[in-house]
């Protein structure tokens, strides 16, 4: 008989305003202001935004936005109420997803909304789902919140391959003390699944709590990587967007990322 799989249980602590989720350690995996529930609260998520500067509005309007890893669903609210997309989030815990819908103001599923109990590397490997996302966040780490908990070769490549024409990953990595060669490994692996005619990998550098943001464009041949003044120039379309985020400090910083050769 297999085994059952166990998960540590979700539990919450609060402070100033702001309800943080833990998974069985002190470790934050996700925050929601209590005042602003559809708003992004953590820094690092905010950059996880920086996408909308390298693609015009026309390529992922009307799209599927997919989200692998849960945590407390801030980029899940934010895709919906937000950007107005189409969402689908795939969790592997379901007492992360019940916490999402009890405690951090995630809807209900809908047409619009689908919210998945599987595991993400099943779900991006699988076939039926190729092309379906217009743009793909993946911030899924270990219950230390020390590792991502996929990060194999095959794993980038799948999850280009869920990308539809012109989509764009986004990965959440950790560049702490400790971690230079588990980041630059992933870096390497996407680069390396990002490799075709078209592709492009960037990256926002880390911030203050040492969280990495890497970009993938899938297949933008006929859109020319943009010059540091037009990602200044839709800076401030991205912050009216988004409700006020830094696009303009994104912009500045953000770096093209090449592959060894």
């Amino acid at each position: 008989m297999a085994r059952k799989q166990t998960f540590p249980a979700p539990t919450l602590s609060e402070e100033d305003g702001v309800r943080h989720l833990h998974l069985g350690t002190p470790w934050i995996q996700g925050s929601m202001r209590i005042a602003r529930p559809n708003d992004i609260e953590l820094e690092y998520v905010q950059r996880m935004m920086a996408w909308m500067l390298l693609l015009p509005d026309k390529v992922w309007r009307g799209g599927t936005a997919m989200q692998l890893g849960l945590g407390a669903a801030a980029i899940t609210k934010f895709m919906r109420k937000r950007l107005r997309m189409s969402c689908v989030a795939v969790e592997l815990n379901p007492g992360v997803i019940l916490a999402a819908h009890r405690w951090f103001a995630l809807p209900e599923p809908d047409a619009k909304l689908q919210v998945l109990c599987t595991d993400a590397g099943v779900f991006a490997a699988d076939p039926a789902n190729a092309g379906r996302a217009a743009v793909l966040h993946v911030d899924m780490y270990d219950d230390e919140a020390a590792a991502p908990a996929l990060e194999s070769a095959a794993f980038y490549a799948d999850c280009r391959r869920l990308l539809g024409a012109q989509g764009v990953m986004v990965v959440n990595l950790f560049s702490g003390p400790g971690n230079v060669r588990v980041l630059e490994r992933n870096l390497q692996r996407i680069l390396a699944a990002f490799d075709q005619p078209g592709d492009s990998v960037w990256q926002l550098p880390p911030n203050r709590d040492g969280n990495l943001i890497a970009i993938a464009v899938r297949d933008a041949a006929q859109l020319p990587p943009p010059t540091r003044a037009q990602l200044l120039e839709r800076a401030d379309l991205v912050a009216e967007r988004t409700g006020g985020l830094p696009a303009r400090r994104w912009a500045r910083l953000l770096k093209r990322l090449h592959p060894p050769r």
